[in-house]
């Protein structure tokens, strides 16, 4: 999970939409599975399934920096509003999950 700088909420319409469709390039670009997801207007839901080759550090700064530098060049409104080129806020939140059989 993560959210736009200061929580403004501007994934409504084709940008929420844009948003989704650069999330499932990405994760099947970078094959990652995703179980779950929602694109809300201030923050991202993913619940996805990536190789343990892969950290869920790198995983995010991909998902975050691409969707960010797109959704900027193809919506200039975004690119005003984040003059300082940053969409999303600082950080995220990971938790996870597992079946475990003795």
């Amino acid at each position: 999970m993560w959210i736009t700088r200061y929580r403004y909420q501007v994934l409504k319409g084709e940008v929420q939409k844009r948003c989704r469709e650069l999330l499932i390039q990405i994760c099947d670009a970078e094959d990652i599975r995703i179980l779950k997801g929602v694109v809300s207007k201030d923050h991202v839901h993913m619940l996805i399934e990536y190789p343990p080759s892969k950290s869920i550090s790198d995983i995010v700064k991909r998902l975050k920096g691409r969707t960010s530098r797109r959704l900027q060049q193809e919506y200039r409104k975004l690119e005003k509003r984040y003059w300082g080129k940053h969409l999303w806020a600082i950080g995220y939140g990971a938790w996870s999950t597992g079946n475990i059989s003795e």
